[in-house]
Formats: structure tokens, C-alpha cells, sequence
């Protein structure tokens, strides 16, 4: 069996197809509950937290081209990467698939993120030909590498970040390959919890292959694969409708990105987003040069950055497929902070990634107001904790949500994760405390640093506070957004900033990208988001609007008067609207 054996993608789309439309709507929907089936398998069966609560990971099913058709909610950034990840193993395996196969490969510079994420891929057959992939992509705890966990913040090569499997086979005749199962196992510092997660994994591509299977049985390969193609079709024509609505024009953005680690000088980037007729192009060409430091992405993450922002504009309630992002061309030249290229370390990918996203999202606001907000916290502010606990090593890592943006029409959401996550959560209270040896003494809305005023405000970040119960901890993490505040739109101002801080005994210390921070029991590590950028001029928010949020205690007595123009009754907590009127007329 070569790859020219395959059922060509899309087959059977072009003029009188024989798939009716209930048929199409009833395989669509099948479709849709194996990639949920997937996640819930996923999750239910992995070893790792991180899976398991955070959801950091992403399922889907792509054609035999490997074009996504399917995928379930979780990491947005996975959106663009699987069918990059499926096509570099269609290429490197090519006539060598066989039924029971599936594939590992973790490589940022072929279509990945960073080694953290393992994407499992399984072929899917049908009359002896690959009708299409079923793949996961999960994130492993640790893959080896220079720090437990496996994202040295100083990393200056992709060689220090663990190891990376570029294309293997993981296993034939539905039997693991025992060599590879020795590698990870042997190269890794939690190798029961890699292998829970792997298996997960398995299970999970298994169920696609299991439920296409059913659904081919029934209603025939030829069926489902003009269902495959006709979603791709009727989403691209969905896409192009939305853009061609726009006025053709450039869009530019700038922005930097606060420093990489080794330095906190500023790193310029930006884009122009160019639409003509029914395609849209993103252009990064200009933005600074790969860092010897693990912000960078590669151009697989780049283009799935993109693809998200692509995807709120034309559809963000509809299932993906690759059809929504046909209009799509991403331009950048190689070995950029956004295109890095080996041995450029990637460890902290989403970081650049968040950066890309946040810049397309800017040259596209002033267009579709209802859809793009004003600036995010962006940073998806991942901390680690790794140490010895009474279980032996741990290692703690999690994302933290932060305040988005206004729009034109309503407030920014508070305490909501990054764009780059997708629908992922942070660990709740009671499951950090029973699996680590920390315990949470405050998680709150960050009002001490604020929000971007506005006519609508930026939502809220958060704060939440760790106390260290072990003697032997260490802190790492990379955030964003500590220098450079979100940005407002049509006169609202800048959102807050994003850090973390140690507190010892009466001292405290500021930290942004901290490597190998050594900490004591004892020691309370903060973790402070910011809030999102308002929109409007402050002085057009409705005054009732306001004195809700001094009832609240989200905005104070002073800052409804000077910012707002809005006159609150400190013991009360109520409207004078009289002297609200008296104070905004003589302004």
C-alpha cells in the first residue's frame, strides 16, 4: 500500500454528490461526538494533572490528506498544528502505514509546539486504503532536559528542553514498540506518569479509528469521505463570505515583547494583515530575530496562532476544520522570534505564540469590534514548582488566567485563560493542595493593580497566592505583559501588568522570567495577572456602571471620582447622581 493507494481527500465534492443532506448532517454529527468521546477517554484515562484538570490537550480526525475535519475544544493553539503534524508523518512513513500503527512525534520545527507535546497519530483504514487520522496531543509533565518539567526559562538551545522524538513509530500490530517505550521511559524523570499519559493517548486515537470504523460500516467509505469533503468546502465558502465583507486594505500592528529571559530590553514585532476580495494574509515580516532564549515559536505555532485569531473573525462558535483557514497565507521569513528554526529553544513557545495571536487580533479590532476586544493580559504566566514532596519528586506547573479586553459594546472578562488555551482551566483549590506541597492562602480579582478604565472596562486579573510546605522547592516561570500594558481602544486606557513575587520573611522580590528560583518552607509566591484594556473615553461609562463596581470593591470611592467623573457615597456604596452630574459637566 503506497499513499497514492489513499482515498483522495475531498472526493466526490464537486457537482452531484450522492450524500444527501441528512446523511451529511447525521456523519458531521458522528464526527463530532468521536472527537468528544476522544477527549473524555483522554482525560479520564491519563495519569498527569495537567491532562487531566488543566486539559491541556486536543483531539481531532483529519482526511486522508491530512486536512483536520473534526476536533474537540481544549488547547486552541492545537487548532493549526495537527494537520502539519499528520502530512510530516504522511511524508516520513509514506507506503510504510499499516493498520495497527500509530505514530509519536514531538518536534517544534515539524509542525509542533515544544517536546512537552506529544501528538499521537493513527491511521485509519477502510478497503485497504487510509481513509483518514485520528491524532492526540497532549502535554507530557516532563520530558527530560535541563529542569524538571522540562522549560528551562535560560534554555539558549531546543537541546536542553528534553527530548524530542522527531517522527517514530510507536507502535505495530497494536503492540508498543519496546525500544521506544525505553527511550522515553529512560530519558524522562516521571516515567510511569509519561507512560499513563501515552496511553491515554492510544486509547484515545483508538476510539477514532473504532467509532469512523462504525460509521463506515454503515454508511460507506465513499459517504463519509464526501462528508469530509463538503465540511472543508462549505467552511471555506463560510470563510470567505466573512472576509470579503471587509474592506480590502493593510492593517498594520506593533507591539514588543518584554524582554526573553537572558535580558528585559525590549523586543520589537509586528504584522500587516492584508485582505483582498475573499483572502486575508498575515505578514510578520520585520519582527525581530529567534532569541537564544525559549520564547520563540516555530512557524507550525505561528500559523496555528494565526489560525485562532482567523477563526474568531469568520466563526469562533463553529466546530474547526482546515476549510475555515483556506483564505489563509502566513508570511514570515525564517529566524524570526515567531519562525525559529533548529536549535533555537522553544520551551516557552506560547509565549511567543500569545504575542503573534495578540498582534493579528490589534490590526483587526478597528474592523470587527464586536468580535476582537481591546488588549488581553495575553501571557498564558505558566509557574512551575518542582521539588521533593512526600511522595517524592513533583513537579506543579499552571497556567493562570488574567483579565481580557472591552469591546465596543460590553465590559472585559475576568479571570479568563489566555487566548493561546483555549478551554482550559487552572487547578482547583482542593486538587493543588491534596497533590502538592503547597496550599493556596489567597486567590482573589487583582483590584489593587486595576483594570483599563473605559466607557466598557477591562476585566480583571487575578492573584493567587502559594505557601511552600516543603524544604525543597524551586520556582520558574516566564510571563509577558510586565512592562508593557495591554492596550486600550477608541480612548479607553491600558490595562495592568503581569508578575509574580516571592515573599520571605518582611522582603519580597519581583520576578518576570525566573529560572531555578530556589525556594523555603514558608515562602509565599504570588501570582499576579493584569487586567484588560478599556474601550471608550472613561467619562461615557454610565455612572450606575460604575458605583456597581465600587459596591463590589472592584473600583474605589477615589478612582470612580478621577477616573470616571462618578460620585460615590463611601458609606453606601450609592450613586450621587447630582454631584456626578455637577463633577462630568465642569470637566
Amino acid at each position: 500500500m503506497t499513499i497514492a493507494q489513499t482515498v483522495p481527500a475531498g472526493s466526490g465534492t464537486a457537482g452531484g454528490s450522492a450524500a444527501d443532506a441528512v446523511t451529511h448532517e447525521v456523519i458531521t454529527g458522528k464526527l463530532l461526538a468521536t472527537v468528544d468521546e476522544m477527549a473524555i477517554v483522554l482525560a479520564r484515562a491519563s495519569m498527569s494533572p495537567v491532562v487531566y484538570e488543566v486539559l491541556d490537550f486536543a483531539c481531532g480526525i483529519c482526511d486522508a490528506a491530512g486536512d483536520l475535519v473534526a476536533q474537540t475544544n481544549g488547547i486552541t493553539i492545537f487548532t493549526g498544528t495537527f494537520s502539519h503534524q499528520v502530512r510530516f508523518l504522511r511524508a516520513r512513513f509514506g507506503a510504510d502505514m499499516a493498520p495497527g500503527d500509530t505514530f509519536l512525534t514531538n518536534d517544534p520545527f515539524e509542525g509542533g509546539t515544544h517536546a512537552c507535546d506529544f501528538a499521537i497519530v493513527r491511521p485509519i483504514f477502510a478497503e485497504g486504503a487510509i481513509v483518514g487520522y485520528g491524532i492526540a496531543v497532549a502535554h507530557l509533565l516532563d520530558v527530560g532536559g535541563a529542569v524538571a518539567g522540562s522549560l528551562p526559562p535560560d534554555a539558549t538551545s531546543v537541546f536542553q528542553e528534553g527530548l524530542r522524538l522527531s517522527g517514530v513509530r510507536l507502535t505495530r500490530g497494536d503492540r508498543l514498540i519496546d525500544d521506544i517505550v525505553r527511550i522515553i521511559t529512560e530519558n524522562v524523570r516521571l516515567p510511569q506518569l509519561a507512560m499513563g499519559d501515552v496511553n491515554a493517548e492510544l486509547a484515545a486515537v483508538r476510539i477514532a479509528e473504532r467509532r469512523l470504523g462504525e460509521t463506515i460500516e454503515k454508511y460507506g467509505a465513499a459517504a463519509v469521505q464526501r462528508t469530509f469533503g463538503r465540511l472543508i468546502a462549505t467552511s471555506e465558502a463560510r470563510a470567505r463570505a466573512v472576509i470579503a465583507a471587509l474592506p480590502d486594505g493593510d492593517y498594520s500592528a506593533t507591539d514588543v515583547i518584554d524582554g526573553d529571559g537572558a535580558t528585559e530590553a525590549p523586543i520589537p514585532v509586528c504584522v500587516t494583515v492584508r485582505i483582498r476580495g475573499s483572502e486575508i494574509e498575515a505578514d510578520f515580516t520585520g519582527s525581530s530575530p529567534a532569541r537564544a532564549a525559549p520564547i520563540n515559536c516555530s512557524r507550525g505555532a505561528l500559523t496555528s496562532a494565526v489560525k485562532t485569531v482567523m477563526k474568531a473573525l469568520v466563526a469562533p462558535q463553529e466546530p474547526s476544520n482546515e476549510g475555515w483557514f483556506r483564505p489563509l497565507t502566513v508570511t514570515a521569513p525564517p529566524g524570526t522570534v515567531f519562525t525559529a528554526e533548529k536549535p533555537s529553544p522553544t520551551g516557552w513557545y506560547y509565549e511567543g505564540a500569545a504575542m503573534a495571536s495578540e498582534l493579528v487580533w490589534k490590526a483587526l479590532a478597528p474592523l470587527a469590534p464586536q468580535r476582537f476586544p481591546a488588549g488581553t493580559y495575553m501571557s498564558l504566566c505558566a509557574t512551575y514548582i518542582a521539588g521533593s514532596g512526600p511522595d517524592g519528586l513533583f513537579v506543579h506547573i499552571e497556567p493562570q488566567n488574567g483579565g481580557w479586553g472591552a469591546t465596543r459594546h460590553r465590559d472585559g472578562a475576568s479571570g479568563m485563560i489566555a487566548i493561546t488555551d483555549g478551554d482550559t482551566y487552572n487547578y482547583s483549590v482542593e486538587l493543588l493542595e491534596a497533590k502538592f506541597p503547597l496550599m493556596v492562602t489567597r486567590y482573589d480579582f487583582n483590584v489593587e493593580d486595576g483594570t483599563g478604565a473605559g466607557e466598557h472596562r477591562g476585566g480583571f486579573g487575578l492573584v493567587r497566592d502559594y505557601e511552600i510546605e516543603t524544604d525543597d522547592a524551586v520556582l520558574y516561570g516566564s510571563f509577558g505583559r510586565t512592562a508593557t500594558r495591554p492596550w486600550g481602544a477608541e480612548g479607553g486606557e491600558a490595562g495592568s501588568l503581569n508578575g509574580m513575587e516571592v515573599r520571605r520573611g518582611g522582603s519580597a522580590r519581583r520576578l518576570t522570567r525566573p529560572a531555578r528560583f530556589q525556594l523555603q518552607r514558608g515562602d509565599q509566591v504570588s501570582i499576579v495577572t493584569g487586567g484588560g484594556g478599556g474601550w471608550g473615553a472613561p467619562q461615557g461609562r454610565d455612572p450606575e456602571l460604575v458605583a456597581r463596581d465600587v459596591r463590589d470593591g472592584l473600583v474605589s470611592v477615589a478612582l470612580a471620582r478621577d477616573t470616571y467623573g462618578v460620585v460615590v457615597d463611601p458609606a453606601t456604596g450609592r450613586l450621587d447622581a447630582a454631584a456626578t452630574a455637577e463633577l462630568r459637566s465642569a470637566r
